[in-house]
């Protein structure tokens, strides 16, 4: 996978002058990048890590690499000490040639923690998260100076809580024992009082995770304790917390210690992705978890469910900006409805468009009757649904800028919030209890918005726009797990994305 080092310009610096610095010949820069070859011009191609401090001390941010999901074998942890064990036997090219490869590998280390290892839109054509920029050249530069190497290169991780618990996740994990407990294997769901000879090794596993006290009973009987330990498993996991054991319960419980540090290590380099400002007042979706939080000054202050996209239709990651809202949109049918669902459904009963409100129109913005509607030219029509409660969009929509033509909006099918797996829409995030939410947005500008004001907006049923001048960041993101005050959280991976990125992060 291809790096993701972005360079500001150049600025001028004063060269490092260290004692024992041998000048180097540019044939040496023949297998580097050029910021490499430019970092050591501003230093009048001259070596730069002749203080043992900082040698030891990227030797040191290497091995640590490890704690932040990253590996150490990648940035040449193993030639970088054995050179350093015979540094004073060193000869005059392999002084060189060493000092260049620790530039080159404080580069790396230092784009990967701060941009991630994997590029996402090399690997995902519907996530919108790119590299930021870093002047690297710089960064050493003062590093160096100050001996400065491992502080430098943390203060290039994500300083988000979300990350700091993932790092403590991942050590979590780590500490704890072999997983030797069996795979359960059940063909009928276990409620409270049912005797299962499956309960054994599902008490085990329970206990295998934190959630049941190993010196509890290991009976076959489903007791109230053990029920008790299946519903804190079950919320840790976002599922139902009803204590019934099914298949999902079931699934969870299996997940090997293996696969959940993986888990954890593919959501590390997420983060890294992810922007470092989020900003100060800010909406963010967590795509798998169903759920959409608003934050303020670093405080929850709202928190809405809400249905995203299928797995065939996923939700785009993205940061964008809200810039209006729509009181009672109309709805234009996106292509790929058009083709899976208006265009089958409308074959079979041209009643289809009466039903749903859909209006007709041909090229030139003629009505069309459904009539005289050609399936087989379905393509050729523009389909729009009336506003009204029973528009697919609801009573309002959020828009904001983006490529994929998604946004936030309200429902006609408020009933899909009550459900556990909400990955049901097209693509776009369907928000419960909307007109809460755009009551925090609008509470952020000038014009004194009320619910009276917006009440009546409704109440027109026409279509209209509200702009926003203070436009509030909206961010839909992706993990599938964190630590809490619970412990560790898991979510199922909806578009199995984690263990491929864990793959190439191994690569």
């Amino acid at each position: 996978m291809a790096e993701q080092i972005i360079q500001k310009d150049t600025i001028k610096v004063t060269p490092l002058a260290f004692p024992e610095a041998i000048a180097i010949d540019t044939a040496y820069f023949a297998d580097y990048p050029e910021e490499v070859k430019q970092f050591y011009k501003n230093n009048l191609y001259k070596t730069v890590w002749t203080i043992e401090k900082d040698r030891k001390a990227l030797t040191a941010a290497i091995k640590n690499s490890e704690f932040d999901g990253l590996n150490p074998d990648d940035y040449s942890i193993g030639s970088i000490e054995k050179q350093e064990a015979g540094h004073k036997t060193l000869s005059e090219k392999e002084l060189i040639t060493n000092d260049i490869l620790q530039t080159a590998v404080f580069y790396k280390l230092a784009n990967h923690l701060y941009n991630g290892k994997v590029v996402p839109t090399k690997l995902y054509s519907d996530w919108d998260l790119y590299p930021k920029e870093i002047n690297l050249n710089t960064k050493l530069q003062n590093a160096l100076k100050h001996h400065t190497i491992e502080e430098s290169l943390d203060s290039l991780k994500p300083d988000h809580i979300v990350y700091k618990r993932l790092k403590d996740a991942l050590q979590k994990i780590e500490n704890m024992p072999k997983d030797n407990v069996k795979d359960i294997v059940v063909s009928d769901k276990i409620v409270l009082n049912d005797t299962n000879a499956a309960m054994v090794t599902i008490k085990k596993r329970l206990a295998y995770w934190g959630d049941y006290k190993k010196e509890d009973s290991l009976t076959s009987v489903y007791d109230e304790k053990t029920a008790g330990a299946v519903k804190k498993f079950q919320k840790r996991h976002g599922l139902t917390a009803d204590g019934v054991i099914g298949k999902g319960t079931v699934s969870a419980l299996n997940f090997s210690k293996a696969t959940r540090k993986k888990q954890i290590i593919a959501n590390l380099e997420r983060w890294r992705w992810f922007p470092r400002d989020l900003g100060e007042s800010y909406v963010i979706i967590n795509i798998p978890d169903f759920n959409l939080y608003v934050v303020k000054d670093n405080d929850t202050v709202q928190n809405h469910r809400v249905v995203v996209g299928r797995a065939k239709r996923r939700t785009p990651v993205l940061s964008s900006r809200f810039s209006n809202l729509i009181i009672n949109p109309t709805w234009t049918v996106p292509p790929t409805i058009l083709k899976e669902d208006l265009t089958p459904s409308a074959s079979k009963n041209r009643n289809y468009f009466a039903n749903t409100g859909i209006t007709i129109y041909d090229m030139k913005g003629n009505v069309v009757s459904p009539g005289d509607w050609n399936a087989n030219k379905s393509n050729n029509y523009r389909y729009v649904q009336k506003p009204g409660s029973n528009n697919s969009l609801g009573l309002i929509k959020f828009n904001f800028s983006n490529k994929h033509l998604v946004y936030l909006h309200d429902t006609n099918h408020r009933d899909y919030f009550k459900l556990n797996n909400r990955a049901l829409s097209s693509g776009c995030i369907r928000v419960e209890d909307p007109f809460k939410l755009s009551g925090y947005i609008l509470d952020n500008e000038e014009n004194n918005w009320t619910k009276e004001k917006v009440d009546k907006m409704i109440a027109t049923n026409k279509t209209q726009s509200i702009v926003l001048k203070k436009p509030t960041f909206v961010h839909q993101l992706y993990w599938t797990a964190w630590m809490d005050k619970d412990g560790l959280v898991f979510r199922n991976d909806i578009y199995d994305l984690d263990l491929e990125l864990y793959s190439k992060l191994r690569d």
